[in-house]
């Protein structure tokens, strides 16, 4: 009798999963269950968060079922109905006290981050507040953004109003799992739109939190809603008729598949993607500079970003003394617990993320290419692999490596250094290094990018668009290109 009640419990829609305390996991399901084989024949599918620095698992959860994924599209549909007449006032004030709730509970939030997916905790921390950021920044440009532009016609009133959508999907992953939920939910929020969540599978835990803030914040339930769902039931969400978008930040392997469901179902869709960035030193660049911004353009979330530095082109004249510098900052690196404050380089998100990462230095070695700094592997963690006579051909070079991996590639004169940026099929950002400001201002129009950043590291920002051409994806996030994304953009012509 009491394993019929916790099957009911387990395959039974109607209510959400209970919670639990510390870092308020949905239920968790009896081992016993898990092994039996039972979990299996209702179609249930687990998702779990295995801490990345200890190997333990600290979550798991049962994903929704066909039938309560249906009705959690239908309410965020009817809660549409009612958001969308609410005023800009009201929406700042629900997401300023969003931005409030991250940053009196940092501590929490970063904790849960580094926890599920291994970054140190000060970065998850400056995430955190990144998170706040956004939100105040929203609150107060938002309306401005999507006001009314009266147009000068031959009509006696015509202008443009934006208008929101309705549901959108957003499909986020874990290597900023919750700055790059904020990032796509509250320009969409604050446009007048519902948010639905599909996390990635190993980082529920933050997923629970983000949709927490939300209902703590006042929002009405059903603006923003967290999925538990793995990816096999994404496409039926995609194709359901009250969802009218999708926001997708992930690679170019899942990107393509999730635009051509949102294509046949002609649905408007924004796809951030990888990045092979490409950061260039000039031989006049102030290199103490270029070194020490190189290796946080580099090693920050152990290089699991889409925005790292990723090929490290270098001018010849200045080389040797650039590799001298780089090796200097690398012994200087402290790799460890990431819960602990003095770590800047935790462990990758999986032993299998680290193991993808060194066969791929293995290929190119294989290639010709040389290590001349690190390369060790011990479970999870990867020691920063510096790495030179890198060529266009090899993994390290035309992939995006997604690890603590610095390619070094020497370049005679611009030209050169130039192809060799626009040698890849990404195109999300380049990191130019040079004092003389004129000569850079004349070579930003030849890089493919999305974005050009002279003297500092790619990175995104509230205030500025962020996307890329290419594999990189297509769309914009963030400033006004961002909120205007999932909007109608409607004409309207008056005569009298």
């Amino acid at each position: 009798m009491a394993i019929a009640a916790m099957l009911y419990c387990i395959s039974h829609d109607e209510a959400d999963p209970g919670l639990m305390t510390g870092f308020a996991f949905p239920k968790i399901i009896p081992p016993f269950l898990l092994n039996s084989g039972i979990i299996n024949k209702l179609d249930v599918m687990i998702l779990k968060s295995i801490n990345p620095f200890t190997g333990e698992s600290i979550g798991e959860f049962r994903e929704y079922s066909g039938r309560k994924i249906e009705r959690l599209i239908i309410h965020a549909d009817e809660t549409f109905k009612i958001w969308k007449g609410t005023s800009f006032s009201m929406r700042s004030s629900l997401i300023r006290e969003a931005g409030r709730i991250l940053t009196e509970n940092t501590d929490l939030y970063s904790a849960a981050i580094t926890a599920e997916m291994g970054k140190p905790v000060t970065e998850s921390k400056a995430e955190v507040l990144k998170c706040a950021w956004v939100c105040s920044y929203y609150a107060s440009n938002a309306e401005n953004f999507l006001k009314q532009e009266l147009i000068n016609t031959d009509a006696d009133i015509s202008y443009i109003s934006y208008e929101p959508l309705g549901v959108i999907l957003g499909i986020m992953p874990w290597n900023f799992p919750f700055w790059q939920v904020f990032r796509f939910a509250v320009p969409t929020i604050m446009a007048g739109n519902i948010v639905l969540l599909k996390h990635a599978s190993n980082v529920q835990i933050c997923a629970s939190h983000i949709e927490k803030i939300f209902e703590m914040a006042g929002f009405p339930q059903g603006v923003f809603r967290n999925l538990v769902i793995s990816s096999g039931r994404v496409k039926k969400v995609i194709e359901n008729e009250l969802v009218k978008g999708v926001s997708l930040t992930g690679s170019e392997e899942v990107g393509s598949i999730v635009a051509a469901v949102a294509g046949e179902n002609i649905k408007k869709s924004v796809l951030e993607l990888g990045g092979n960035n490409a950061f260039i030193v000039l031989e006049d660049a102030d290199l103490t500079k270029a070194v020490s911004t190189g290796i946080m353009a580099r090693l920050q979330n152990a290089g699991q970003s889409c925005i790292a530095a990723k090929r490290f082109i270098v001018q010849e004249k200045v080389y040797d003394r650039f590799v001298e510098l780089f090796l200097e900052k690398l012994n200087s690196v402290k790799q460890g617990d990431p819960m602990n404050e003095e770590t800047n380089l935790g462990p990758l998100v999986s032993v299998q993320q680290a193991e993808k990462v060194v066969m791929q230095v293995k290929k190119s070695c294989d290639m010709g290419a040389r290590i001349i700094y690190g390369g060790r592997q011990e479970k999870a963690f990867l020691q920063p692999v510096l790495m030179t006579d890198v060529k266009p051909g090899m993994p390290v070079f035309d992939e995006e490596v997604f690890g603590p991996v610095i390619p070094l590639i020497i370049f005679r004169n611009t030209e050169e250094a130039i192809a060799l940026a626009n040698k890849t099929r990404f195109g999300l950002g380049v990191s130019l290094f040079t004092r003389d400001l004129a000569k850079a201002g004349d070579l930003i129009d030849k890089f493919k990018d999305g974005a050009v950043f002279i003297n500092e590291l790619v990175k995104s920002d509230p205030r500025l668009p962020f996307g890329g051409t290419g594999f990189s994806g297509y769309g914009r996030e963030l400033s006004v290109q961002g909120i205007r994304e999932f909007v109608n953009v409607k004409t309207v012509y008056i005569k009298y």
